[in-house]
């Protein structure tokens, strides 16, 4: 019973190692898990691993093919408008309720983020500003005061991580993501939650356009 907990352990770890490595994009789509080179860098036996890779195949993050194993799915194009038309309602609703019941010392980090991020873009420093806006989506995640929301925005938020990396690559897209992001804070401020909730679901959208439009160009 003990090897069995052990195994079931290791595998969880394992799969949580690759799941970080296919949603931050190291692993990427296309790539082949080999069994034997995994264990070898991992560390592990090979039960665990097949364990975590058949986890990853039900979350539809690999494929297992057969004669050729396991191979990279990842998120793709048609996932990532599924996402975003989640999150797109979702991130509505967050910002709505953040406007009612974000509290004196959030929303002073809310604005802090802000601030920053217009500094950072004065310095053209892309990196800075991925960070500062992943900090501003999810300080209005735990503003709205409902847990489950925060969880399923923050699981959402993390699963297209590669994905917005790629979208804020666009110096036109950050510039205009800052000024949103200022928009959705004075809805905020105000209490107004109609208009957090209207602004914060074209904020969204505006980033599937850009994203798409990216995807698109990349082939």
């Amino acid at each position: 019973m003990i090897v069995d907990k052990n195994i079931k352990s290791k595998g969880q770890s394992v799969f949580l190692k690759l799941e970080e490595e296919i949603l931050s994009g190291t692993l990427k789509k296309g790539d082949t898990l080999t069994e034997i080179a995994l264990a070898e860098r991992l560390g592990v036996s090979r039960t665990p691993l097949r364990a975590a890779i058949h986890a990853l195949a039900e979350e539809g993050l690999v494929e297992v093919v057969p004669n050729k194993g396991a191979v990279v799915v990842g998120v793709g194009p048609d996932d990532l408008i599924e996402i975003y038309d989640i999150r797109m309602r979702l991130e509505g609703i967050a910002a709505s309720l953040a406007a009612k019941r974000i509290t004196d010392e959030a929303l002073e980090k809310l604005s802090e983020s802000v601030e920053l991020s217009e500094f950072y873009l004065q310095k053209n420093d892309p990196d800075h500003l991925k960070e500062l806006d992943s900090d501003f989506h999810n300080l209005i995640y735990k503003s709205s005061g409902n847990r489950h929301l925060c969880k399923i925005l923050t699981e959402l938020h993390r699963n297209i991580r590669s994905y917005r990396k790629m979208s804020l690559s666009v110096p036109e897209r950050l510039k205009r993501s800052v000024e949103e992001h200022k928009e959705i804070l004075a809805a905020i401020k105000a209490q107004n939650s109609a208009l957090a909730e209207e602004l914060a679901v074209k904020h969204i959208g505006a980033a599937l356009n850009n994203l798409l439009a990216v995807t698109a160009a990349e082939g």
